[in-house]
């Protein structure tokens, strides 16, 4: 007979063999199962709440239930939209030259800055009519989340045909108004007798533009504005959220600060800012189709360069002009210089000492349209 085996097993081994498996938990109280659901319903909400507060309120359009009233003359687009104008100078009937003026950031139909310094003979000796507009989503312009480059050119053109102003107008933009005269050089030259950008707002992602020289002016603004800009051309959906939120700065223009003004600049306008008794009808139908869309327009993708543009006059029927400060740091000279070069039948008008407010100095505006309507200015 065979003697049998006598296996010794530790007291060690046998514990860890009848030992009972126990659940693993990150938290010691929590069985894995529960705290997995906890950390989805966190993650979910998370995404709940980024997925709101990217999503700006709806506008609240001029006219509606609960919108602000309509108090100003307006047409009605073929979209369905409408457009509020304010007209100027002598009466359309009796105008020689008819101009459309396309306001700048934060402003609206009463902004009109060669209006305010344009001296009352020049506009009576040459006859001078200017209406301007509210852009979409300003004042009491309908909003437009369709808005696009070729939208607003064919805004001004609309305008103009509705208020009958003949086969040719006469179109001058300040600032950001420069992202509508831009495009009218470009979709609707036929109808221009000419055109002026005053300091116009300049997008840097122009693919004309060499990219050190790109690179080199980006870098240059405040940080802030460097941040704002990129969202706004790289992630448009963030715009809202960047320009409302408290952790980082937003745009400078969004919040009006004074670092991005020259010394002219502080001092036309002033200590206590330009007051306007309109200041609240700007942005009353909200922020976001007003001031982050022209955020999002104005610096996203270009669906055209503006440096590939061909002379809209070629036989000199008309001529177009940038005036521009050697001290803007809104539209940096040094973009506004590459352009006149490389679109040598621009007349370039640059203004030494000059911030971007320079149009509201005393005979700028009478500099402005001699220079336009007539080829007359004592300025370079």
């Amino acid at each position: 007979m065979a003697a049998g085996v006598t296996r010794k097993i530790s007291a060690a081994s046998a514990r860890a063999h009848t030992r009972k498996s126990k659940q693993k938990s990150s938290i010691p109280f929590l069985p894995s199962g529960i705290f997995k659901k906890i950390l989805l319903v966190f993650f979910v909400g998370f995404l709940a709440w980024a997925y709101q507060a990217t999503r700006p309120p709806p506008p609240k359009t001029c006219g509606s239930l609960d919108g602000p009233p309509v108090t100003a003359p307006r047409i009605k687009l073929r979209d369905g939209r409408h457009l509020a104008y304010k007209e100027h100078g002598v009466p359309k009937d009796e105008a020689k030259y008819k101009i459309v003026y396309v306001h700048g950031f934060r402003c609206c139909r009463h902004d009109v800055v060669i209006a305010t310094t344009l001296s009352p003979d020049v506009i009576e000796s040459l006859g001078i009519y200017i209406v301007s507009f509210d852009r979409p989503g300003y004042g009491e312009s309908d909003p437009n989340p369709n808005r696009t480059l070729k939208s607003m050119a064919f805004d001004v053109e609309e305008l103009a045909d509705q208020l009958e102003l003949g086969s040719k107008f006469y179109v001058i933009g300040f600032s950001m108004g420069g992202q509508a005269l831009w495009p009218c050089l470009k979709y609707i030259p036929h109808r221009l007798a000419g055109a002026s950008l005053i300091a116009p707002v300049v997008n840097h992602w122009w693919p004309g533009f060499p990219a050190n020289l790109s690179n080199e002016v980006y870098n240059q603004q405040l940080q802030q504005d460097q941040w704002a800009l990129r969202v706004a051309h790289h992630a448009p959906w963030l715009t809202y959220w960047w320009n409302t939120q408290k952790l980082f700065p937003p745009s400078a223009a969004v919040v009006q600060s004074r670092a991005v003004l020259s010394r002219q600049d502080l001092e036309i306008v002033g200590a206590d800012g330009i007051k306007r008794e309109y200041e609240a009808q700007i942005t009353q139908q909200g922020e976001y189709e007003s001031l982050h869309r022209d955020l999002i327009i104005g610096f996203g993708k270009w669906e055209f360069d503006p440096m590939d543009l061909e002379n809209p006059f070629p036989n000199h029927e008309g001529s177009v002009h940038i005036w521009q400060g050697d001290e803007d740091g809104l539209a940096p000279v040094s973009l506004q210089r590459y352009i006149a070069e490389r679109l040598p039948w621009i007349k370039y008008h640059e203004l030494s000492g000059a911030g971007h407010m320079f149009p509201f100095t005393k005979g700028m505006g009478d500099n402005i349209v001699k220079a336009l309507l007539i080829g007359e200015s004592p300025l370079p």
